[in-house]
Parts: structure tokens; C-alpha cells; sequence
């Protein structure tokens, strides 16, 4: 599997997947993380570690109605069964030590949430030089719109193996097995390490992370992203 190519620079992968009170990462908080940490044993890539917990909100901070209705997560849910923002820093801190690269689909998206938690409840500096991969750009590369994980999942005929539930842990648990598919459509994902594409004619929309760099992707793609010429710009 050319997935083992990741291991001769990482220790290990760390796929990962939040549900939101709302798209603003600045005001809005996290109610669901979850992960999955891929390493090489005996020369095959292994999920040596699954993870997913609610999270407790803010006091005083709700849940909207449309958002509960979504994910089915409840204000009685993350009140109850939710953990301290400072405990999940302290693990995401743990699984990410080490030469670790960071994947999720949509990873800008999580990303931005991840470190605004890391920042008002933990150390972002555990982000700091790590390598980032986002699996959307790949298949906005490879497939017509739409582009959201559900149709990854179909176009790659995992729908009976995964779903995109709108729950963090079915979530990355999809994105898991559409990178393994997209590995063994083209061996190229090491080429979009660090490399996020956005729409030509809506820009990125949000602040850019400082390690990403950020190529207007046209769809359908002509050429792979990483074959993209200054003139694109």
C-alpha cells in the first residue's frame, strides 16, 4: 500500500473530525471530537487508537435547535456525558506528539476549530510544525461537483462499509477508508501535504492557516493541484 510512503516521514497519521455549534470557529465551540491515529506495524499501516467524546459547552452556551436536529446531540448530552475542553486538549496533545500529519476532510474547516479550542483551553503550539493534509482538495481533483463527504463516500462505493452521519466518529471512520480508496486510485496524496485548494471565484472566505498554501482549484481539474502553474494565481 503506497499509504506506508507516509511513514518513511511520520511517525504516525491523525485523521480527525469535529461537530460544531456553527461554522464561526471565533465564536462558535466544538460539541464533538473525534480521531483515529494510523501507525506502521510489522510494515502495515494499523489504527492503533479511536477516539470520541462529547465536549462540554461554555456556561451559559446552547446548542441551536438546527444544529441539535443535525447531529442529534443534545444541550442534555454534552451537559451530561461531555468532557472539560481542557481534558480533550491534554489528549489531542498526546496523540498528535512526535512527527505526526494532521488529515480530515474539509481540514481547514477543523482545523480553524481546533486551534481556536488549543488556544483559549490548552497550547496550539502542539500544532506548531506539524503537516497537514486535506482530503477534500484530493477528490475536488478527481470528481465532478458535489464535493462533500457523502459523495466521496458513494463515488468510491464505501456506502455500505461507511456513513457521513453528521457525527464526528462515523465521520472520520469515512475518511479513513476514502483515503485508503483514493490511495489506490493514485498514489499522489503526498503532493497535497500542506497544500489546500479554494474556490476561483469565492476565495478562502476565513483567516488562512500560516503553514497551508492556499491554490484556486478549478472544477473539474485539468491538472492535479500541485501541477498548477503560477498563472493560475
Amino acid at each position: 500500500m503506497a499509504i506506508n510512503a507516509f511513514f518513511e516521514t511520520y511517525d504516525r497519521l491523525f485523521l480527525f473530525d469535529t461537530e460544531t455549534t456553527g461554522l464561526d470557529f471565533m465564536r462558535d465551540e466544538i460539541i464533538e471530537f473525534a480521531a483515529i491515529v494510523v501507525e506502521l506495524k510489522d510494515g502495515s499501516p494499523v489504527v492503533t487508537e479511536e477516539y470520541d467524546e462529547l465536549i462540554s459547552l461554555t456556561p451559559g452556551n446552547t446548542i441551536p435547535l438546527k444544529i441539535q436536529q443535525l447531529t442529534g446531540i443534545t444541550n442534555e448530552d454534552v451537559q451530561v456525558r461531555g468532557i472539560p475542553k481542557a481534558q480533550l486538549c491534554s489528549d489531542i496533545a498526546r496523540m498528535v506528539s512526535g512527527k505526526t500529519l494532521l488529515l480530515a476532510y474539509n481540514a481547514h474547516f477543523d482545523l480553524s476549530f481546533l486551534f481556536y479550542l488549543l488556544l483559549r483551553s490548552g497550547d496550539p503550539a502542539i500544532l506548531k510544525g506539524k503537516d497537514k493534509l486535506d482530503l477534500l482538495t484530493v477528490y475536488k481533483d478527481r470528481r465532478d461537483f458535489p464535493h462533500k463527504l457523502c459523495n466521496a463516500i458513494e463515488s468510491y462505493g464505501l456506502s455500505g462499509k461507511v456513513v457521513n452521519s453528521h457525527r464526528a466518529v462515523d465521520d472520520v471512520l469515512a475518511t479513513l477508508e476514502v483515503m485508503k480508496e483514493m490511495d489506490k486510485e493514485k498514489p499522489d496524496l503526498l503532493h497535497y501535504v500542506n497544500l489546500f485548494g479554494y474556490h476561483p471565484t469565492y476565495g478562502l472566505g476565513s483567516k488562512p492557516i500560516g503553514s497551508v498554501t492556499y491554490k484556486p482549484q478549478p472544477t473539474p481539474a485539468r491538472t492535479p493541484l500541485y501541477e498548477h502553474q503560477e498563472a493560475l494565481w
